[in-house]
């Protein structure tokens, strides 16, 4: 990690304005689930907002994502359209998957979002894909592969990156290292020190960033994006980071303990942000503008997934491949 000079004001309200997004949409998810208004299975994001916020302000809306089943911050910062995310969260037919992929399987091709997997570490090699095809179609794309810190210890992160290295593919492999791979601290699963390590081990440029500094993140996604444009291959980033709450709703942390939860959410990277928007000479008026429109698309997200409808039961046997199998 370094001392990184602080992104300008505009790049920082980029950030800001979608890590916002990403809080209130998480905040409201979970209020909604505990009022008995929704009920699916969700994986809270809070405390990551900024590592997703500042790696999309980083890329172009038509460059590739590939990320994983507790990835509402990466989606939300690529920009899939709230409306259309939370319809198929709710499982409802409005949804980016007319409700048949859930909260595990949101895929938005407008936005560059290809896919959402629900296996540890499966999206690597996928991602690998898109950058091969990026590769050989000259279309200067990038693709940005998210998972934690617990898909590196997956055979898929290994042959996966070695594959990416030797081809020179442009993807940019980001790990949000919130120390526990659902209940289980790193330490007791992995034997390197940091899982930049592994990727060095493997000749790929690789950093480890502070990724809840939204100037140090984005500093290390431009920088990887514009390696990988020119043409320079990979680049892992491990992004240093935390989640305020279980691996899913309804689950305690109690495996977390209590100095560490608190010693993050006193580091939590949302305040700090919108500290240096004010010391940048933003004004409180101008930031409140922000949430309060964010807190707007919220509103009407989360009143249309309620007022719409669930697929239709013969809706199940579209976009399924069905295939049948020879006695």
């Amino acid at each position: 990690m370094s001392n990184t000079q602080m992104a300008d004001k505009d790049v920082l309200l980029d950030i800001f304005t979608r890590a916002d997004l990403i809080m209130q949409s998480d905040r409201r998810f979970r209020k909604m689930i505990g009022a008995g208004q929704l009920q699916i299975v969700y994986y809270p994001v809070r405390g990551q907002e900024v590592v997703s916020a500042a790696m999309m302000a980083a890329i172009n809306q038509d460059d590739y994502l590939v990320t994983i089943y507790r990835g509402l911050h990466d989606q939300l910062a690529k920009g899939i359209p709230s409306k259309d995310l939370w319809a198929e969260f709710a499982g409802k037919v409005t949804g980016t998957c007319k409700g048949k992929g859930g909260p595990m399987h949101i895929t938005h091709p407008e936005t560059g979002v290809m896919v959402t997997t629900g296996i540890v570490g499966s999206g690597i090699p996928i991602a690998n894909g898109l950058g091969l095809a990026s590769q050989l179609e000259k279309d200067n794309k990038v693709t940005v592969c998210c998972f934690g810190d617990g898909a590196s210890n997956i055979g898929a992160f290994h042959e996966g990156l070695n594959m990416a290295q030797i081809w020179k593919l442009p993807v940019i492999f980001l790990c949000q290292n919130n120390h526990y791979g659902e209940h289980t601290h790193m330490r007791d699963t992995t034997g390197s020190k940091t899982i930049a390590q592994r990727g060095e081990g493997l000749g790929m440029r690789s950093v480890r960033v502070n990724g809840n500094d939204a100037s140090e993140m984005y500093a290390a996604a431009k920088e990887a994006v514009d390696h990988a444009r020119a043409g320079n291959g990979p680049t892992l980033i491990e992004a240093m980071t935390f989640r305020f709450h279980g691996h899913l709703l309804g689950d305690t942390s109690h495996y977390i303990p209590k100095e560490e939860m608190e010693q993050a959410r006193e580091d939590d990277p949302m305040p700090i942000l919108r500290q240096q928007l004010l010391d940048l000479q933003v004004s409180e008026a101008d930031i409140a503008a922000i949430e309060a429109k964010n807190t707007a698309t919220i509103d009407e997200a989360a009143q249309f997934a309620l007022d719409s409808d669930y697929p239709p039961g013969d809706e199940y046997r579209i976009d399924v491949l069905d295939v049948e199998i020879a006695a």
